[in-house]
């Protein structure tokens, strides 16, 4: 689905991700990959400080399975980066997150990607359902449905 289109309402939580100097390539604009890293750090932080996620201690984790990213226009240090976080889909062990990374005071966003987390248990890797904790604050992002 194309969401270059989306608007900065449509995510429920937000984050700032400062751009560094080094995150430009020889083009002049933030390299691709930095963007992924963008939207492992907004997941992360969320559950980390709704305390969702106790990285060291956590009895599950999240494995990424899916991870994609369309590019709409060039994000350039020292731009201020504002990533919006929604959950797409919440399954029994799986959870689908959306990132819209808007530049600056943009309405619509300069990238959109998505990532897939199976949960597993820690020690034996197997999926295992998402716990009750964890499921509540992934539960206040879910996003309406979407249509195409």
């Amino acid at each position: 689905m194309d969401r270059k289109n989306d608007t900065r309402d449509g995510y429920p939580h937000f984050q700032r991700v400062p751009t560094r100097w080094m995150d430009n390539d020889a083009y002049g604009h933030v390299n691709n990959v930095v963007y992924y890293s963008y939207f492992d750090t907004v997941v992360n932080q969320y559950l980390i400080e709704t305390g969702a996620l106790d990285i060291a201690a956590s009895p599950v984790i999240g494995l990424v399975v899916d991870t994609g990213c369309s590019y709409y226009a060039p994000v350039t240090f020292p731009d201020r980066v504002e990533a919006g976080l929604r959950v797409a889909r919440l399954g029994t062990s799986s959870v689908r997150y959306e990132v819209g990374l808007f530049r600056n005071d943009d309405p619509t966003p300069a990238a959109c990607g998505h990532f897939v987390h199976v949960y597993v248990d820690r020690e034996t890797r197997r999926p295992a359902p998402l716990p009750a904790p964890l499921r509540a604050v992934l539960e206040r992002l879910v996003a309406p449905a979407q249509t195409a």
